[in-house]
């Protein structure tokens, strides 16, 4: 049997998909499955044991890896069954020329012909889709499969190199001088909306070197180096490094995530390897629905002001981003230590 997982598009949501993968992994246990992707989130999955092949589907990428090349690629394979985790069109369409058999995702964007398995989205009145965990929605998808539920477990791994790389950045900052490491994570693909001040995470920089003592490593994407950078040098510390002059990769991300004591994250990806890796985390949502991404780990704390606009789902704020700005770096700083507190000293 071959089997055709399209993962998710965005970082966070690959993470959010795993434990499904694994259901079928463990499931169809000689079949082949073959992963499609693009080619920035293979860096996730790379040490998960779990594809035996992968496909890049692209469409601004190689001309190899565009929608057409791609469904050749699945029809040199000969897939008897496709699983679709992104709702789009264009995933439908390639496993439809792609000549997967058995095609399985979400009656959404007009595809539901291009699927043998149209499955119904939730949605209230009117048709709107009503906030739900997608992890939950992600498990569904294998469900026609005959897998045993999944259950909520995210996984990921890393390789040796992810780690060497993550030695290197601990030498180098002298992290291991310190009794714990929280890495700090301030970017947000999704938009600036997401963003929580950099001043406000200078002050919480401070106040864990300070009055705690701890070392503080400050995570970025290529694209979020200077937001790095000023967070380390406005907080005037030496304990505060970042990775702004790092070689960058999702595998040397996820291994400073696995090491760390906690990881203090905006609503993006990265937040999602903590529970992967066990490691308790903070996230702070501004203008998007905790519901979408929740993920019923034990070790998380979700952080959102109330206010009258939102959460509105905005990529940049038309307003004043008081979501964000009302959310202080003392707030933060206490839901840290209650993580960082150990259960035993907690209820003392």
């Amino acid at each position: 049997m071959k089997i055709a997982v399209f993962l998710p598009n965005w970082i966070g949501d690959v993470v959010m998909a795993t434990p499904a993968v694994r259901a079928l992994r463990e499931h169809f246990v000689g079949a082949h499955i073959v992963g499609v992707m693009k080619p920035y989130v293979a860096g996730v999955v790379e040490g998960l044991p779990w594809f035996d092949s992968l496909v890049f589907l692209d469409s601004s990428g190689a001309r190899e890896n565009r929608w057409p090349g791609a469904a050749a690629k699945l029809r040199r394979e000969g897939i008897d069954v496709a699983v679709l985790f992104p709702n789009s069109f264009r995933s439908a369409l390639v496993a439809c020329l792609g000549r997967c058999k058995r095609r399985i995702g979400y009656a959404r964007y007009a595809r539901s012909l291009l699927l043998t398995d149209a499955l119904p989205p939730i949605r209230g009145r009117w048709g709107r889709l009503i906030p739900s965990p997608v992890i939950d929605a992600y498990n569904e998808l294998v469900e026609p499969l005959d897998c045993p539920p999944p259950g909520h477990r995210m996984a990921l791994a890393t390789t040796n190199r992810d780690e060497a790389a993550a030695d290197r950045v601990w030498e180098d900052a002298g992290l291991d001088r310190h009794s714990e490491v929280v890495c700090l994570n301030p970017g947000a693909a999704f938009g600036a909306a997401k963003h929580w001040p950099v001043e406000h995470f200078v002050r919480l920089a401070q106040d864990l070197i300070d009055r705690r003592g701890s070392g503080v490593l400050v995570l970025c994407g290529p694209s979020e180096r200077e937001l790095a950078r000023q967070i380390a040098t406005q907080a005037r510390r030496p304990g505060v490094h970042s990775l702004a002059n790092t070689p960058l990769s999702l595998g040397l991300t996820k291994a400073c995530v696995r090491r760390a004591d906690l990881l203090i994250t905006t609503d993006s990806g990265p937040r999602h390897f903590a529970a992967a890796f066990d490691r308790p985390v903070v996230t702070l949502f501004g203008p998007t629905h905790i519901a979408w991404t929740e993920t019923y780990y034990r070790r998380a704390v979700h952080m959102q002001k109330p206010v009258p606009c939102g959460p509105c789902q905005r990529r940049v704020c038309p307003l004043d981003h008081r979501c964000m700005k009302t959310l202080t770096a003392g707030e933060v700083y206490a839901a840290a230590v209650d993580l960082l507190t150990p259960a035993i000293r907690r209820s003392a």
